[in-house]
């Protein structure tokens, strides 16, 4: 199987541009570090997707992206992170929810997710403040949901396609598009679009038919003079930042009350501390905590 990757494309005219991916391997690999559910896969992969485009976006190698969407349904929360690199982690509050298939056989991500609740975009482009959006569910399907959310927060209409398949418990396919159009697009460019929309079905059917990211580009807009952005291709893959030195950080901001009391519950068994993002755990012992506290800048 080839390495996952996305790409993107502009319209002639400078109207309309265009992300498609290929994310099975990133998705299969999640849900094996999670050993998720096929629905959490589901829900999870489709959000590391649109995680994985919106990031090719960002500039700046400290940058990143955030969505969290909490629904309030069994899953919990679904919260993914990528930098400008395109290459996401992420996590869920039940990796085991797996709800019954709807009656055509697919995977009801939306009653895992739910919809009483909110889709929320935090960019950090390096400001003082990150800028946050935060739109209601519309279905708890997640492309539908971030469709809204392009068209309320940003007032960027376009469509957003994610989807992940799985046979025996693996993904088997998963990738998306994202297509969006400018600020200021004519009427008979939206009219365009809107005729190309009975094309607009979902990524995986086209990638399981063996379609590149390159082809589901030429697919879906038939219609326009589209081009690829040049350097536009960027593999991706789940990876997670996190690192001892991180995770030390992390406790020495606790403070130094709070570490000695840590050290002193570690006394008789060592700690350990998991990421939630890739289940790596790092261990501490007692003596190193005492010594963490020592060098807490606050008491």
């Amino acid at each position: 199987m080839s390495h996952d990757y996305l790409i993107k494309a502009l319209s002639a005219d400078g109207f309309v541009n265009i992300c498609a991916i290929d994310s099975t391997k990133m998705v299969e690999e999640a849900r094996r570090i999670h050993n998720a559910s096929p629905t959490a896969a589901a829900a999870l992969g489709r959000c590391l997707t649109a995680a994985a485009m919106m990031g090719s976006d960002l500039k700046g190698a400290r940058s990143s992206v955030t969505l969290r969407i909490k629904g309030g349904g069994p899953i919990g929360t679904i919260i993914c992170s990528c930098g400008e690199d395109g290459c996401p982690r992420g996590t869920v509050t039940d990796f085991s929810v797996d709800p019954p298939r709807k009656p055509s056989g697919k995977l009801d991500v939306g009653a895992a997710v739910g919809t009483d609740g909110y889709l929320e975009v935090i960019r950090d482009v390096g400001m003082r403040e990150p800028y946050a959006g935060r739109v209601p569910l519309v279905s708890g399907e997640i492309a539908e949901d971030l469709t809204s959310y392009y068209f309320q927060s940003e007032q960027s209409p376009g469509v957003c396609g994610l989807g992940v398949l799985t046979q025996n418990g693996k993904v088997t396919c998963a990738g998306g598009y994202l297509i969006r159009l400018l600020p200021g697009t004519p009427d008979e460019v939206i009219d365009e679009l809107e005729k190309c929309a009975p094309l607009f079905v979902p990524a995986t059917e086209l990638l399981s038919g063996g379609a590149t990211p390159e082809d589901i580009i030429s697919i879906l807009l038939p219609g326009f003079d589209m081009k690829i952005l040049e350097e536009s291709r960027k593999p991706v893959e789940y990876r997670c930042t996190c690192s001892r030195d991180r995770v030390t950080k992390a406790l020495v901001s606790l403070g130094k009350a709070e570490l000695l009391k840590f050290a002193k519950e570690c006394e008789a068994e060592p700690a350990e501390i998991n990421c939630e993002f890739c289940d790596k755990r790092y261990v501490f012992q007692a003596p190193e905590i005492r010594e963490l506290a020592e060098n807490a800048s606050r008491p």
